[in-house]
């Protein structure tokens, strides 16, 4: 066994709780593999491993399951479209779950996209846009992630 395999790897930012960045909490969550490759292609890891804080709403694997496979495909491709799509699904600042449920329905918010999506509450659970969110308050040493069940476009 090679002991060199389990140093810390330098491109892994961790904070003195040992908190990872929110691309490393989010690869070792291991249901954002396609946000994760969509990430580098648009080269945004990056920005989200920087200082932050910031607040992702991350749709998971499922929630890209739901685009069609060729306009998936497609996107991923188009860089300047991919980017921008990733980018509204980030919000500057650590918002946590219990800050957005006191959000007044239908509170448009800010992304670091430009553009707004939506807040609402239906059924009980929090919405983005179209979206719900799953799981919330995943946190990293530059800010929190909230997973999505659905990939949310700017309009």
């Amino acid at each position: 066994m090679n002991h060199s395999d389990s140093a810390s790897n330098s491109n892994t930012q961790t904070n003195n709780n040992g908190q990872k960045d929110i691309i490393d909490t989010a690869a070792a969550a291991g249901n954002f593999k396609t946000l994760h490759k969509a990430l580098a292609d648009a080269d945004l890891l990056g920005q989200l491993k920087g200082k932050g804080p910031f607040t992702v709403f991350a749709p998971s694997d499922e929630a890209f399951a739901k685009i069609p496979k060729a306009d998936l495909e497609a996107l991923m491709k188009d860089k300047a479209k991919l980017k921008s799509l990733l980018l509204h699904h980030v919000m500057n600042g650590k918002v946590m779950a219990a800050d957005v449920a006191k959000m007044q329905d239908g509170a448009k918010v800010a992304t670091v996209g430009g553009n707004d999506f939506v807040l609402g509450k239906k059924n009980g659970n929090i919405t983005v846009d179209d979206a719900t969110l799953t799981k919330f308050d995943i946190a990293a040493s530059n800010g929190v992630i909230h997973v999505l069940d659905t990939v949310i476009r700017a309009n």
